[in-house]
């Protein structure tokens, strides 16, 4: 419904599917530019951006479901990065870790 209303059909998915590539990644440095995405469709801005969106849009039962999946990979990403202390303390965390 939210896709539907809102964004274009399948925005989440790609959202998600782009995030879990960008932390799961490769053995090298992570960087930020990295959890960019841009299609026709979705639109330009970070997967995580528009998780985070999601997850306060969505019904209770949905947003759960996503925030489960988004956490797992969430830690994952803490795991693999370090906080940045030259970032933007107003930005959201993810957008402070390298």
């Amino acid at each position: 419904m939210l896709e539907r209303e809102r964004w274009s059909p399948g925005v989440v998915s790609v959202a998600l599917s782009v995030w879990s590539v960008r932390v799961h990644g490769t053995a090298r440095r992570w960087r930020q530019w990295e959890a960019e995405y841009t299609c026709p469709c979705c639109g330009e801005g970070w997967a995580r951006d528009k998780l985070q969106e999601a997850l306060l849009l969505l019904p209770p039962k949905a947003a759960t479901e996503l925030r489960v999946r988004v956490e797992g990979l969430d830690l994952v990403l803490l795991r693999r990065t370090h906080h940045e202390p030259l970032s933007d303390p107003d930005a959201a965390w993810w957008h402070r870790r390298c």
